[in-house]
């Protein structure tokens, strides 16, 4: 598409504006901060771009040849200015999101497609009373679980200050504006993105692991803690507004809660470990319990009602009595001139609870349950003093956020690969062919030992003590933090039911055990990852099930079964289309498994940021799972670029869970009324001969040609991003380097680099083809158009292919020895193939057709994408042919990296 054949319609015009706006914003910005050389190079590879993309050819030999021979200083600016207006123009975007969601429900009377109010209304089309809604939504959960990302961790610095500029554009937004006032937000604009020009967007030293849990409270506490109240509001309007209730009688149940893996995910990261569970533990508490003190100081500035103009509760008054003699210096807490302020000197006693329960001081809180109480003290006795409309609304705001995030913010869930665990074991049992021993012979020698309780033979090495240590510090962190503070121990590359029975022999020995019971009090949750695992997930699930001595544990813990599905492995090893095949397959097995043996299923989606690696909108992934995998419970896993899109600010994040609560609450209800068909025996046949054929012809071009690796070592920059100071978990999961070692998030990454993207689409033109050989094309377009997993994946392929270009990857292969060029060849002979057939089963002219405002983003981004590519190739060609010893150049390859990212909005 050519710019000049970009349509906008008149509801995205103001979209363009803000766009045009904050592209003279960023000119003027250039010229005050890098001079008139440095603007003039941009435009003239700006507008060169632009004129490439319309055809020119020699548009396009001029910006190949300006891209050539640049100094690193000088090109580490110019990218780092295409980069800084991706910045603002990724803002941009997200803010007009949010305008027009106003827009939309200002001006009409139907509610919003896929938030709370659409789904309530169409539960009650389906002719459900407001009790069952009530009763359905009861049985709902929501936890998105926040995951450190190996290739992307934003600086909270940034994010905190993108927020600020997002802030200032929703802030032009108002009507009521004088000219000064919005030349005011604009001149706040300027100078936050002078600002942002001028700080580092990469840290000098690798992250830590503190500091992927610092950004990951980012999100938790500066958005989601501030938005949560408002989600559960918008339901107890739509259930007023839908089923005409009395405004403030519908009590909705707590259904939102968060998890984190920063500080738990010890798999191929040494440097999570029992301490960095306790740290984590504790900061989170530090955090919550910080902003509940917060809250409570605001309240108590709020709830200045005097005791000679209305009453308080003869409860709350005792109580206030009670603290008095409870808290040492009470009385000096507050002011004396509160002192006829029942409120204010309440809030105070409880602020002073809190912050003795953190320091661990006599008289804290003992845990949120108590806090609550004193809280909803407050609110029943403002109920009955007149108050409805004297505060309780933020009163009743702050209950929300502790039946939400307790004294724990978020549940920890701590990972590690099974090798790992039996690694520990064969020390323990002084058994070294242990690894060699097959699954079934492992898997009854740990039932021995569960069942006589035999510890180790052996005193443990170094990693076993590490390892055992962990299991302490789960038991105490659950002890000190509550039960929800740590949340399932999870088996990475689980394969078999000797990987969980191992986990749970070494909580044995470290007598990770309930005193009463004599049972392990800890949730084991396996995590299938490999193709081969997915598989035979099933049937390793029914072998774990059937353990007696399994079964007796998982009685003791509610009889409540968490299965992880990976997404990124599958990906790697098999391709986009057999992967999702594959996925699909295993969560009906796990379902069905579960249901048939009575445990209450949780599937967990340990999905990726990108498509490729499972990542999209969420609805998507619950419409498209199998009948039975969905039953009122998501859990999933949220990373990377994903993260930024979907929470980074609060309206967005507002709409990311409605879109969450409207897709469970539809296919939970229709689910448990029989309304879900299984997936037809013709789907599932199409989709199996799609999924081999995709299968082999990925295989054949990254597994079976023993070159690949060294080809994509070359096309790539793998090697800049294995240099990167990002992620504190290493590029490979185990000592060593190849394919088989590296993670799915380098190897996904580096493709998009080169806009390749070939994780999101290969083998997907010859899986078509083959099934369009064999169902022909009307069966496949009857397929898209009635089975919605099928519908998904070839969409999330023709996003993939118009994202790619092919044209632009080409410059990539002259960094590739001349004998290797040959994949580039079938990369591009495959890329053709997949675009033909996803636009026949489309029956599209062009990629994207059914989504114009995609199509119109991808288009109106690939100019300034371009230059930012040719650059990165020419300095790739230097930095290499120097020995990848020259700082300077790796520095600007580092800035080629990060603009090429925020260009796509992908990091892997």
């Amino acid at each position: 598409m050519n710019r000049a054949d970009i349509h906008f319609p008149p509801k995205h015009e103001p979209l363009r504006e803000d766009v045009h706006a904050l592209g003279a914003l960023m000119g003027e910005i250039l010229l005050e901060q890098g001079g008139e050389e440095l603007f003039e190079l941009v435009e003239l590879d700006r507008t060169a771009a632009i004129r490439a993309r319309a055809g020119e050819s020699e548009a396009r030999r001029e910006l190949a040849a300006r891209m050539r021979d640049r100094p690193p200083a000088l090109a580490r600016e110019l990218l780092r200015a295409f980069s800084t207006w991706f910045m603002a123009v990724n803002l941009a975007e997200r803010v007009h999101r949010i305008r027009r969601r106003r827009q939309y429900l200002r001006g009409s009377e139907e509610p919003q497609p896929g938030g709370v109010e659409a789904a309530i209304a169409e539960l009650k089309a389906r002719g459900l009373a407001a009790a069952e809604v009530l009763e359905l939504v009861r049985t709902l959960s929501i936890e998105p679980v926040f995951a450190p990302h190996s290739t992307e961790a934003s600086r909270r610095t940034l994010l905190r200050q993108q927020q600020r500029i997002a802030h200032r554009l929703l802030e032009r937004l108002d009507p009521s504006l004088t000219p000064n006032e919005v030349r005011t937000i604009w001149s706040s604009i300027r100078m936050e993105l002078t600002i942002a020009w001028q700080t580092e967007e990469l840290p000098r030293e690798r992250l830590t692991v503190a500091d992927e849990r610092e950004q990951i409270l980012f999100y938790l506490v500066e958005i989601l803690y501030r938005m949560v109240p408002a989600f559960y509001e918008e339901i107890a309007l739509a259930l007023e507004k839908v089923y005409g209730a009395k405004a403030g009688t519908v009590h909705v149940p707590a259904i939102l809660r968060f998890g984190s893996w920063a500080g738990g995910d010890m798999d191929g990261n040494p440097d999570v470990h029992a301490k960095s569970i306790r740290e984590a533990l504790a900061r989170q508490q530090q955090v919550i319990l910080g902003s509940y003190v917060d809250e409570c100081q605001s309240l108590a500035q709020r709830l200045s009602q005097s005791a000679s103009r209305v009453a308080a509760a003869a409860e709350l008054t005792a109580r206030i009595e009670q603290y008095m003699r409870l808290l040492p210096g009470a009385r000096a807490i507050t002011p004396a001139r509160h002192d006829r302020m029942p409120y204010r000197v309440f809030l105070a006693q409880v602020g002073e609870r809190l912050r003795s329960a953190y320091e661990g001081r006599a008289n804290g809180y003992e845990n949120p349950g108590q806090f609550r109480d004193d809280v909803a003290l407050i609110a029943s006795s403002l109920r009955a003093n007149k108050g409805v409309n004297a505060g309780l609304f933020y009163v009743e705001r702050l209950l929300r956020r502790i039946d939400t995030f307790g004294f724990h913010l978020a549940t920890l869930d701590v990972r590690q690969r099974a090798r790992v665990m039996h690694e520990v074991v064969a020390d323990g049992f002084d058994d070294p062919g242990w690894l060699s021993r097959s699954s079934r012979e492992r898997r009854d020698r740990l039932a021995e030992a569960l069942e006589k309780d035999r510890g180790p033979v052996t005193e443990l090495d170094a990693l076993g003590k590490r390892t055992l240590a962990v299991f302490d510090a789960i038991m105490q962190g659950r002890h000190r933090y509550g039960p929800e503070a740590v949340g399932y121990f999870i088996v990475s590359d689980a394969r078999g039911a000797d990987d969980v029975l191992a986990a749970l022999l070494l909580a044995r020995w470290a007598e990770a055990y309930d005193k009463r019971t004599g049972e392990v009090a800890l949730d084991i949750a396996p995590q299938f990852e490999s193709a081969q695992a997915l598989s035979e997930c099933g049937r390793t699930l029914q072998e774990l099930l059937a353990d007696p001595l399994y079964r007796r544990h998982l009685d003791a813990r509610g009889r409540r079964q968490c299965v992880l599905i990976g997404y990124s492995d599958s990906n790697k090893e098999t391709g986009a289309c057999a992967s999702r095949v594959i996925i699909h397959q295993a969560q009906h097995e796990l379902a069905q498994v579960l249901t048939e043996a009575g445990e209450h299923a949780l599937l967990f989606h340990a999905r990726g940021g990108s498509i490729a690696r499972g990542g999209g909108r969420v609805e998507s992934l619950v419409r498209a799972a199998p009948a039975g995998a969905v039953d009122g419970t998501l859990r999933i896993r949220e990373q990377g670029a994903t993260v930024k899109q979907g929470y980074g600010l609060r309206p967005i994040a507002m709409r990311t869970l409605e879109r969450a609560f409207n897709a469970l609450a539809l296919t939970t209800a229709a689910r448990r009324r029989g309304e879900l068909p299984p997936d037809s025996a013709a789907h599932l046949e199409l989709a199996a001969v799609l999924a081999h054929s995709s299968r082999a012809a990925y295989r054949r071009l990254v597994y079976e040609q023993p070159q690949f690796y060294q080809y994509f070592q070359a096309v790539t920059p793998i090697d800049v991003i294995e240099r990167m100071q990002i992620g504190s978990r290493p590029v490979h999961r185990l000592e060593g380097a190849g394919l088989e070692t590296l993670l799915p998030v380098p190897w996904v990454f580096a493709w998009s680099q080169t806009r390749y993207m070939l994780p999101g689409w290969y083998g997907a033109g010859t899986g078509l083809r083959a099934a369009t050989t064999k169902f022909g094309l009307p069966r496949l377009r009857e397929a898209y158009g009635s089975w919605y997993f099928l519908k998904s994946l070839i969409d999330d392929v023709e996003t993939m292919l118009a994202r790619a270009d092919p044209d632009i990857a080409r410059h990539y292969d002259a960094l590739v020895p001349e004998p290797l060029r040959r994949f580039s060849g079938e990369i591009r002979g495959e890329f053709q193939s997949a675009c033909e057939q996803v636009l026949a089963v489309k029956d599209s002219r062009a990629l994207l057709d059914s989504d114009p405002t995609m199509q119109r983003s991808v288009a109106l981004r690939n100019p300034y994408i371009d230059p930012m590519n040719l650059m990165q190739v020419d300095l790739l060609g230097r930095w290499r042919a120097r020995g990848r010893a020259d700082r300077e150049l790796f520095e600007a390859l580092l800035a080629s990296v990060g603009g090429i990212a925020q260009g796509l909005q992908s990091t892997g």
